[in-house]
């Protein structure tokens, strides 16, 4: 099987919590590549079209106020299987569900806020990946 690319962004709670460098980490120790990095403040236009599947849900406002909110750091993550490994990786949704040992459930917390505060974000197939990694790198 070919190598595929996926798209992984430490939410804005991961980088004020200090967790970049341990989301890293984990990637790294399973042996895939980091081959695009950047810490930036996600501007409304990029979280628009980024999220437009999610528009007009209940909690869409909220997520993208939430992810323009401070900085972020946007990763393209290469390597076999690297989307279905990143997101068991991260763990369920709810970092209060998460497994022990997965991102979400050794670093995210409850806030007391809605689940987006979830520490990290992994495209969910290569269609997604595909087009998350274009609005986020273009020309990658």
């Amino acid at each position: 099987m070919a190598a595929e690319r996926t798209l992984v962004i430490v939410k804005p709670d991961g980088v004020r919590h200090a967790q970049v460098g341990e989301v890293l980490r984990r990637i790294e120790a399973k042996g895939y590549a980091i081959v695009a990095l950047e810490m930036r403040v996600a501007g409304a236009d990029l979280l628009a079209e980024h999220y437009a599947e999610h528009l007009g849900k209940p909690f869409y406002n909220n997520l993208v106020e939430f992810m323009g909110s401070g900085p972020v750091v946007a990763a393209v993550i290469e390597g076999e299987s690297v989307i279905t490994a990143f997101r068991t990786l991260a763990g369920a949704t709810d970092p209060t569900k998460a497994a022990p040992g997965s991102i979400r459930g050794d670093l995210g917390r409850d806030w007391g806020t809605a689940v987006q505060q979830n520490v990290v974000h992994g495209s969910d197939s290569p269609e997604s990946a595909e087009r998350e990694i274009g609005l986020w790198f273009p020309g990658l």
